[in-house]
C-alpha cells in the first residue's frame, strides 16, 4: 500500500514594506497613530506628526513621494513587521503569544486571569489611577531588576496645557509622576529612542491597546531587536482618545473649564473632571463624540488583547483595577506581587458588571474594524440588535 504524504507550504519570504504600508494603513484608515514603524525603521527615514489631530507617521525623504521609500525597494521590511494592523495582525500576534487564534467567543482576546487589584502602597495608591496598579507595577518590576525603564506619558510642560506626550521613567518619581489618566493621545513608543540613548536593554511599554500590540508583533514577524527590547507591554482598555481640540472648542467654549485648572480627569460613564477649587463636573460622552481621534475610529481593540496585563478603571469600584493576565510573563508578575504584599487582589467575578462592561465595549469597538480590511478581527461580533422604530 502506497503512503501519499503532503509537504508543508513553504512559508512566503517577507518582503511589504513603506509602500505597502502606506497604501493599506497609513492612507486607509486603519493607522492608529501607535508609532510602531517609526520606532523599529532601521535608517531614522520615518517620522511622526502629532499635530492638528494627525497623529500619524510620514517618510523623511521626498525624493520618492510620500510612499516610496529606498530602503523599501533594497529590501527593508522592518516598518510592516512592526505594524499592529497591517494584514493579517491579530492572527498572527495570536499564535505567536498563545499558540493559537482567539476563538469567536474571545471579543476581548485570550487570557489566563481576570482580576481586580490595586496598590497596597498608600502613596502609589492615591497618585495613581483606580488603585494605582500600573505604577505599582512598573515599581516593583524595577525594584526586581526585571525592567531598566518605562516607556510612559507626561502631561507637557507644567501640565496645565493637558497635552499628553511620550516619555521615560527610569525612578521611582519618574513612575509616580507619570500616573493618572490623559483622555488626548501620546504614542508612547516614541520615547524608545530616550530609553536606548539613557542605556536601558530591558523596557515595558505602558500604552493604549494599539501601541500595546507593538512589542508582540514585532517578536512575531521577526522586527529585531526593538521587539527583544520591549519585554513587557502594559496595555491599557481603551474605546478612543480625544483630539486636543476638545479643550478649547467644548470644555471652555460650552462649560467654562478652563484646561489649566483641570487637576483630574476620569471616565465613568461621563467624562469626569476635577478643578483647582474643588469643584467637580460631569460632562456627557455623547458631547465628547465630535472629538474622537481620527485614528481610534477604525481600532477594533478595546481591551489591550495583546498585552501581557491589560487594565482598565471599568466597573463598580473607584479604587480598584480590572485586570486582564494575558501571557506567563504578566501572570509572573503579578503572583510576585501578590507574594511580596505589594498588590491586593479579588477575583473579577466579584464586580461582574466590570467583566460584562469590558465585553459589550469589546464588541463595540470590534464593529468599527472596515469590511474592506481583513476578516479576523470581526469574527464572532454579533450583529447590532435592530433599533426600534
Amino acid at each position: 500500500m502506497s503512503v501519499t504524504t503532503t509537504e508543508p507550504a513553504a512559508k512566503q519570504r517577507w518582503k511589504a514594506q513603506w509602500a505597502e504600508l502606506f497604501s493599506e494603513v497609513v492612507t486607509s484608515g486603519l493607522c492608529t497613530g501607535c508609532a510602531g514603524c517609526v520606532v523599529a525603521c532601521p535608517h531614522d527615514v520615518l517620522g511622526y506628526d502629532d499635530t492638528q489631530g494627525v497623529y500619524k507617521p510620514f517618510h523623511l525623504e521626498e525624493e520618492a513621494g510620500p510612499g516610496g521609500c529606498g530602503h523599501g525597494e533594497r529590501g527593508c521590511t522592518s516598518c510592516t513587521r512592526a505594524c499592529p494592523r497591517f494584514r493579517t495582525w491579530e492572527s498572527e500576534i495570536d499564535t505567536h503569544l498563545f499558540g493559537r487564534e482567539r476563538l469567536p467567543e474571545e471579543l476581548a482576546g485570550q487570557s489566563k486571569d481576570v482580576l481586580l487589584a490595586r496598590a497596597v502602597d498608600p502613596e502609589i495608591h492615591e497618585r495613581g489611577q483606580d488603585g494605582g496598579l500600573v505604577s505599582a507595577i512598573l515599581l516593583w518590576a524595577l525594584e526586581h531588576d526585571r525592567i531598566d525603564a518605562a516607556l510612559v506619558s507626561y502631561l507637557e510642560g507644567d501640565g496645565s496645557t493637558w497635552k499628553a506626550v511620550p516619555g521615560l521613567a527610569r525612578t521611582r518619581e519618574e513612575i509616580l509622576a507619570a500616573s493618572g489618566s490623559r483622555y488626548t493621545y501620546s504614542a508612547n513608543t516614541l520615547a524608545y529612542t530616550q530609553a536606548i540613548e539613557s542605556g536601558a536593554e530591558r523596557i515595558a511599554l505602558v500604552g493604549m491597546s494599539c501601541q500595546a500590540s507593538v512589542p508582540a508583533v514585532m517578536r512575531a514577524r521577526k522586527a529585531g531587536k526593538v521587539g527583544r527590547r520591549l519585554g513587557l507591554s502594559i496595555g491599557l482598555l481603551c474605546s478612543k482618545t480625544f483630539d486636543d481640540a476638545i479643550f478649547p472648542e467644548l470644555l471652555e467654549a460650552k462649560y467654562g473649564l478652563a484646561r489649566a485648572d483641570i487637576v483630574k480627569m476620569n471616565i465613568k460613564g461621563v467624562l469626569q473632571i476635577w478643578m483647582r477649587d474643588g469643584a467637580y463636573h460631569e460632562i456627557p460622552l455623547k458631547e465628547c463624540h465630535g472629538w474622537t481621534r481620527e485614528g481610534c475610529k477604525t481600532c477594533p481593540d478595546f481591551a489591550a488583547e495583546h498585552a501581557d496585563i491589560s487594565t482598565g478603571g471599568i466597573g463598580a469600584f473607584n479604587d480598584w483595577t480590572l485586570t486582564i493576565v494575558r501571557t506567563d510573563a504578566g501572570r509572573e508578575i503579578i503572583d510576585g506581587m501578590i507574594a511580596d504584599g505589594v498588590i491586593e487582589t479579588r477575583p473579577g467575578d466579584d464586580d461582574p458588571g466590570a467583566v460584562a462592561l469590558m465585553r459589550k465595549l469589546a464588541i463595540v469597538s470590534r464593529r468599527r474594524w472596515p469590511e474592506h480590511a481583513v476578516a479576523g478581527p470581526r469574527v464572532g461580533v454579533p450583529a447590532p440588535k435592530p433599533k426600534p422604530a
